[in-house]
């Protein structure tokens, strides 16, 4: 049977979204309604919710770090790489007084590595600007680097157990296969007032948890239901891609942390990558900090300031 439920749970699931169904198309979201859908999202939770050490041991400090390397990366490689990365950086002060290749060395494998640099900025701008403290306001918090209003609500919920609103990939999913069934290019906007509704303000932590772990069973057992979004976009093939040659760049300056430019050109070359397309990423890498290039150098680490 492909699917995360025993045939009791999946049977007794299924019973009372036959019952959310009925309600809903005669009452809309009603009281009953949403009792009924809180009910199939905890049903399953209490049952199959997925375990994680961000979720075992919560502080604002392990929320923020696995908040920005869950974004546009599977749990499974957040997984092996989280429990390392706070074990070497345990708290915003040792993140933030860091060397960056060694945040960026502790990061390797989980990509999209200006977030590396942006989860150290906001730890440094943590110690500097609010004296070590995790601020409890979306918006101050979302003016962060690599933050923005869904990004900040979801760290207040995990963080502080705040009943803030947000959506995101899982999320969205659970709310199209239950309210916008045979619909087409659904909004966000269409969304948002149903996820505020049913928030569980008693419970915020726990109730994004479930969702989420009910979207994920959803993506596996019925498909990507995201593709009914407005807003859905397919990710790019990262083979071959500008991505992997910046994670290669990278890589090579782990490994020698400065080089004349020509030298980091011959290697591409040697790759069979069009020095101009490397020229580019290396500009780029450099407008965004993560490297510099000095005197036709290229060396490791960002600007200061």
């Amino acid at each position: 049977m492909n699917t995360l439920f025993d045939l009791d749970i999946a049977q007794e699931n299924q019973q009372l979204q036959e019952q959310l169904q009925l309600t809903y198309i005669q009452d809309g979201l009603s009281d009953k309604a949403i009792s009924l859908f809180r009910q199939i999202i905890y049903h399953y939770y209490h049952a199959r919710g997925r375990s994680f050490s961000w979720r075992d041991e919560i502080s604002p400090y392990r929320v923020v770090v696995s908040e920005i390397m869950l974004q546009q990366t599977q749990t499974d490689r957040v997984s092996k790489k989280f429990d390392i990365f706070v074990e070497q950086l345990p708290n915003f002060q040792a993140l933030a007084q860091a060397s960056f290749e060694d945040v960026l060395r502790l990061w390797k494998g989980l990509g999209y590595n200006r977030r590396a640099l942006a989860l150290q900025k906001i730890a440094q701008k943590i110690i500097t600007e609010h004296d070590g403290n995790l601020p409890r306001s979306v918006e101050v918090l979302s003016t962060f680097p690599a933050i923005g209003k869904a990004t900040a609500s979801s760290i207040l919920a995990f963080s502080y157990n705040q009943p803030t609103v947000f959506i995101e990939t899982n999320i969205r999913t659970i709310f199209i296969y239950f309210f916008f069934k045979h619909a087409r290019e659904v909004h966000d906007k269409q969304i948002m007032p149903l996820i505020e509704a049913t928030l569980d303000r008693q419970a915020p932590r726990a109730w994004y948890y479930a969702l989420m772990d009910y979207g994920v069973m959803l993506k596996k057992n019925v498909g990507n239901l995201n593709q009914f979004s407005k807003h859905y976009t397919k990710q790019s093939t990262f083979q071959g891609s500008d991505r992997q040659i910046r994670g290669m760049i990278l890589q090579l300056l782990l490994d020698i942390p400065e080089m004349k430019i020509d030298d980091v050109l011959m290697h591409f070359a040697a790759l069979g990558k069009e020095e101009l397309r490397v020229k580019k990423i290396l500009n780029d890498l450099d407008k965004e900090s993560l490297i510099r290039l000095v005197d036709q150098k290229v060396l490791f680490g960002h600007h200061q300031g």
